[in-house]
């Protein structure tokens, strides 16, 4: 069966082509969500809180409190939909669709839950601080919260490292890459181990030093555990 590779040129017959993103991976959806959200959430905390200091001033704080409680169930109300862009239709610039649209309401979803777990461990550690419940005040609850920071940043590292595109020529024994583009010769893959990890496989590739050259390319990929098979048994020697 012929079919087009990412970069639009015809696949051999038995050629495998993969995809790896936020689209087709859950784990790496939910790394994203988590890493984007976290910071679009604690970044709309600071500023909401500061509009309702100023607003406070006065007598309006109610009313922010009032806009940010319904900005947040428009998001929620948007994402329970199957059809949102059809209520986003007033916005001007247009309205993203199909990918573009799905990672915007992951990113408002995810930023509204962070937003309630975020201020909630605030407001719960300002209330035991207040009321001196607890000998230490509020650390453990703001030590939560800044502990949450470098957790986005290493779950959208661990987003990005876990994505791959490419494809598995079975008859010329090459991996090709698209994001970026590279070619990986089996042939020069001395030995390759597989560790699974949710729904992907982590591929340690050991090359060859012919005549004691090094060998350029990646030593770790992140393929399908189907691919991470195929690949093994090429290396060794079963296919």
């Amino acid at each position: 069966m012929d079919e087009d590779a990412v970069d639009g040129t015809e696949l051999p017959d038995d050629a495998v082509q993969w995809r790896r993103d936020a689209n087709t991976s859950r784990t790496v959806r939910l790394l994203w969500t988590f890493g984007v959200s976290t910071f679009f959430a604690a970044i709309s905390i600071v500023v909401s809180w500061r509009l309702y200091r100023m607003a406070s001033e006065v007598g309006g704080g109610i009313v922010v409190i009032a806009l940010l409680a319904a900005l947040a169930t428009t998001v929620l109300a948007l994402a329970a939909t199957d059809e949102p862009e059809r209520y986003l239709e007033w916005l001007p610039g247009g309205v993203p669709s199909g990918t573009r649209l799905d990672r915007a309401m992951d990113a408002a979803v995810g930023t509204v839950v962070m937003g309630i777990v975020i201020g909630s461990l605030l407001g719960v550690g300002r209330y035991i601080s207040q009321n001196e419940l607890l000998a230490v005040g509020a650390s453990p609850f703001t030590a939560l919260v800044t502990l949450l920071l470098p957790l986005a940043l290493v779950a959208l590292v661990l987003a990005s490292f876990l994505q791959s595109v490419g494809t598995l020529d079975r008859d010329a024994k090459t991996i090709y890459l698209y994001e970026p583009k590279q070619a990986i010769d089996l042939t020069v893959i001395e030995d390759v181990s597989v560790r699974p990890i949710g729904d992907a496989a982590v591929l340690s590739l050991r090359y060859a030093q012919p005549d004691g050259q090094y060998v350029q390319g990646p030593r770790r990929l992140v393929v399908p555990p189907a691919v991470a098979r195929d690949i093994a048994a090429i290396v060794n020697g079963e296919q």
